[in-house]
């Protein structure tokens, strides 16, 4: 019985072989293979080559059976799934995105959702000076991505803004660095340090001169911030300037340094 069953079975594998050929797909093709002396059937998996087609592409178009000639048993045996479901890679946990109550008050800052801020402030005024892991104040966050609304609330609300966050970054270095001269300009009416400096030995101004922020620095020097000062690289403002080809800024820095001299003294 068993003999008949194996009998059987390879003459249905070597039937669907002789119409169907090789079977291309992304797995890789399917050969069969059988022994001169015994009815043994191997099933061997190629896998693809670097080539963009299978070997099997080259035989005649003809020799093809479409697989409606075939009957469910036959299509059956050729039958590879190469997609992989979500489980199988792993995905089992789907992570819902995040909504503006999960977030944190310096992310709603750096976002300028001030009624989100408005909210946590009201139930904890500790907040407004909360500094993060890296040191930085809502006020600092919002500075740091333009979000001039948000500025003005927490200046408003008592937030200071001399704040020097682990690497001394302040809210007016992180101002400047992004070229926000709005905000440049409403921190320094509130007196902060024009000229701190962060452990990289850069200043407001220099950070505005790396950027090319033209605003920036004629805002900076109006209100006397210091040229000489150098970064730990050796760059003053105006060697900076010229290293980077900022040929708009030189010309500003020139203009500002031919206006100190003819200062009278």
């Amino acid at each position: 019985m068993y003999r008949e069953k194996e009998r059987f079975f390879l003459q249905r594998v070597q039937n669907a072989v002789k119409r169907r050929g090789r079977l291309d797909c992304e797995a890789g093709c399917v050969v069969m293979e059988a022994g001169d002396d015994e009815e043994v059937v191997e099933i061997q998996i190629i896998q693809p080559s670097t080539a963009n087609t299978c070997p099997s592409e080259s035989r005649d178009e003809g020799s093809n059976v479409s697989p409606e000639g075939m009957d469910a048993d036959e299509e059956s045996l050729f039958k590879h799934s190469t997609t992989l479901t979500n489980k199988q890679r792993g995905n089992e946990v789907t992570v819902r995105p995040a909504t503006l109550d999960s977030l944190s008050i310096h992310q709603l800052a750096a976002q300028g959702e001030v009624s989100q801020v408005a909210g946590h402030l009201s139930r904890d005024g500790s907040l407004l000076s909360k500094q993060d892991e890296r040191g930085f104040t809502p006020l600092m966050w919002a500075a740091a991505f333009g979000e001039k609304a948000m500025v003005d609330f927490l200046l408003e609300k008592g937030a200071d803004p001399k704040t020097i966050a682990r690497e001394r970054e302040s809210a007016l270095t992180l101002a400047s660095s992004g070229g926000y001269v709005d905000i440049v300009e409403s921190l320094l009416r509130h007196g902060v340090d024009i000229n701190t400096y962060d452990w990289n030995g850069g200043t407001p101004l220099l950070y505005a001169v790396r950027g090319n922020h033209i605003k920036c620095v004629e805002a900076l020097l109006a209100k006397g911030a210091d040229m000489t000062v150098e970064s730990d690289s050796g760059y003053s403002p105006m060697a900076l300037a010229v290293a980077l080809g900022h040929k708009k800024l030189q010309k500003v820095l020139e203009d500002h340094i031919l206006k100190l001299y003819k200062q009278p003294t």
